[in-house]
């Protein structure tokens, strides 16, 4: 078992180290905010697509290219608008991220000619998306909120960037997350979090998963998969879009790759 777990870590470790190679690559393509889509009439096409559109929330000091491959398989198909939200690389306050995303899921719905939204962020952008969704009356427009390696619990891995507050708001003891314990009856949000033991950004790596009594939660473990690779794995890809389309049955990969429980 020891060294079944140890080979898993190994290549978890590998996969995580061609992820960042690739991801540095990509970094300057994603500095730059994306442009809003015009409005269907604008484009002369009917209003609305065949499902609520997407909105892709980065990480802490990253951008929307980490999405790069998710966004794609996402819109395949042409069935549902995607989007990516860049928040200020000067944000020191993940409550006001959270107000700013507030006004770009209106006009998101404004564009789209849709009453709901669907959101999936990695990291500290899943913890914008269940603020908003939980303490600033987000659930009336926001039908899903997943998230990618997101520190619900919160996490003390690195305690010498405890300079810097968004970290500070990413700790157990923090603020924000005291403000996301309490009591939220009544969300109608359906929340999914993957989590992964092998997530080297998550201590406890359980930290998470989302435990709060008030919440639609479905916690999916993923295995042999790092805290980069979530969102460009396309074991968890698969697994994004299957879960955004509908309740479906997980098929297990062939044994020694990446899989979600």
């Amino acid at each position: 078992m020891g060294l079944s777990m140890s080979g898993a870590a190994l290549r978890a470790g590998v996969l995580e180290a061609i992820v960042l190679g690739g991801h540095l690559l990509l970094y300057p393509t994603g500095v730059l905010p994306e442009r809003s889509a015009a409005a269907p009439h604008e484009r002369g096409h009917e209003r609305g697509r065949e499902r609520p559109p997407v909105l892709l929330l980065h990480g802490f000091t990253d951008n929307r290219s980490v999405f790069v491959l998710l966004r794609r398989a996402l819109g395949a198909c042409g069935r549902r608008q995607v989007e990516t939200y860049n928040y200020s690389p000067f944000t020191r306050d993940l409550r006001v991220t959270a107000r700013h995303l507030a006004r770009r899921v209106e006009d998101l719905c404004e564009r789209t000619g849709q009453d709901r939204v669907d959101l999936v962020g990695h990291s500290l952008g899943g913890l914008v998306g269940r603020y908003y969704v939980q303490r600033l009356g987000g659930d009336t427009r926001v039908r899903t909120l997943v998230t990618l390696g997101t520190p619900h619990s919160g996490t003390r891995v690195a305690p010498f960037m405890d300079a810097h507050p968004l970290v500070r708001q990413m700790r157990p003891d923090s603020e924000v997350l005291t403000e996301l314990r309490a009591p939220a009856p009544g969300c109608r949000t359906r929340c999914v979090a993957f989590w992964s033991e092998f997530d080297e950004l998550m201590d406890p790596a359980g930290t998470a998963r989302i435990e709060h009594p008030d919440l639609l939660v479905e916690n999916v473990q993923v295995t042999g998969i790092g805290h980069l690779a979530l969102p460009a794995h396309p074991t968890v890809i698969a697994a994004v879009r299957r879960t955004l389309d509908g309740p479906a049955p997980i098929a297990r990969p062939h044994p020694g790759a990446a899989s979600v429980a």
